[in-house]
């Protein structure tokens, strides 16, 4: 029987493996990153600001340009909820979990993420609430625009 040389676990050569920086950067989750951004961001502003006064340029009856409000924006701001929660999994992903509270990326996106819950149960339970659906919307818009200054995850700022 041939003899085995004994292993060394204490060697620095096994412990190099993948899982080893779990900081590496993937290019996927950078375009995903900008991709739900550009959906979500871009959507709330050119809904409220472009599309809407659009339509109500048109020469509709208020009643009905009002009917198409009420029903794009729940949709737009559950859109919105969606492509957060992307960012979210890959500002985790490539810059770890405290990145959710310590950086300012995390923050907007927390933010973001409770003014969309409080949309909706605004418009569940308090749907008489104008002001506040108006309000929340607002700030996921403006979040999403200091959001599209800030830096993609994984890239340096000066990229």
């Amino acid at each position: 029987m041939a003899s085995r040389r004994p292993v060394a676990w204490s060697s620095t050569r096994l412990s190099k493996s993948v899982t080893s920086k779990p900081n590496q950067p993937s290019r996927a989750a950078a375009v995903s990153w900008q991709l739900a951004q550009t959906l979500w961001v871009g959507g709330l502003w050119l809904l409220q600001f472009v599309i809407l006064p659009a339509i109500d340029q048109t020469g509709l009856a208020p009643l009905l340009v009002q009917e198409i409000a009420e029903r794009l924006v729940p949709l737009l701001v559950g859109l919105t909820a969606v492509c957060v929660a992307l960012q979210a999994f890959a500002l985790l992903r490539s810059e770890g979990v405290t990145s959710l509270l310590r950086d300012m990326r995390g923050q907007l996106l927390l933010t973001v993420a409770v003014m969309a819950l409080s949309y909706f149960v605004a418009l569940q339970y308090w749907p008489e609430a104008e002001y506040w659906l108006r309000f929340s919307y607002l700030v996921m818009a403006f979040c999403g625009l200091l959001l599209v200054l800030q830096p993609v995850p994984g890239k340096s700022s000066g990229a």
